[in-house]
């Protein structure tokens, strides 16, 4: 649910970058951090643990543009990937507007991504919410590698509900603010639903 602050005239809305560990989450938030405009973010935030880049998340609040004469603000965070942070995963997603589950497209990380995913909807449900009820986004990320599964199989796995998805180099940042962009707009689109 966004936040308004009545105070500054802002409506804040929570994005969580979901998948499994190293497909490109902290990656995706980096390179949006670093080629949105300085004068429209605020301070990311890392926190890096041995077996992984974040621990808790990346945090870069976003301007972009208004509504009913509120500011808009993005706060954007990863999920840790690993399996021992199950429950701190849930935590992260508790608040959360919408969602971009990042796929490793990989063919040794198909069981991974299967997992990641399976696991975003049992959260879901323990917050009262599902994935079909909820402005989600799908990335394929790592495409320039060798062995990368087709869009089809990766669809087939993650996607099967059809929801927006992107073919993504996050280290090169193709097709990373598309992703982000799209799911603005299925944000958005959602807060207008329920006034």
């Amino acid at each position: 649910m966004p936040h308004i602050n009545v105070m500054t005239r802002e409506i804040s809305f929570k994005v969580v970058y979901c998948g499994p560990g190293l497909c490109g989450k902290t990656t995706n938030l980096r390179y949006i951090h670093e080629h949105w405009n300085a004068g429209h973010k605020g301070k990311m935030i890392e926190l890096p643990t041995e077996t992984e880049r974040t621990l808790f998340f990346d945090f870069a609040p976003l301007d972009f543009g208004e509504i009913g004469g509120l500011k808009t603000r993005f706060q954007l965070f990863t999920v840790p990937g690993q399996v021992f942070y199950r429950e701190t995963r849930q935590l992260v997603l508790k608040g959360a507007d919408g969602i971009v589950f990042v796929a490793d497209s990989q063919y040794p990380r198909m069981d991974s991504n299967e997992e990641a995913f399976y696991e975003l909807k049992e959260h879901l449900q323990g917050l009262g919410r599902t994935l079909e009820d909820f402005p989600l986004v799908v990335q394929y990320n790592k495409r320039d590698l060798p062995a990368v599964a087709t869009v089809e199989e990766l669809r087939e796995l993650v996607n099967k509900s059809g929801v927006p998805d992107f073919e993504a180099v996050a280290s090169t940042g193709q097709n990373v603010f598309e992703t982000f962009k799209a799911l603005v707009k299925l944000v958005l689109a959602e807060l207008r639903k329920k006034k």
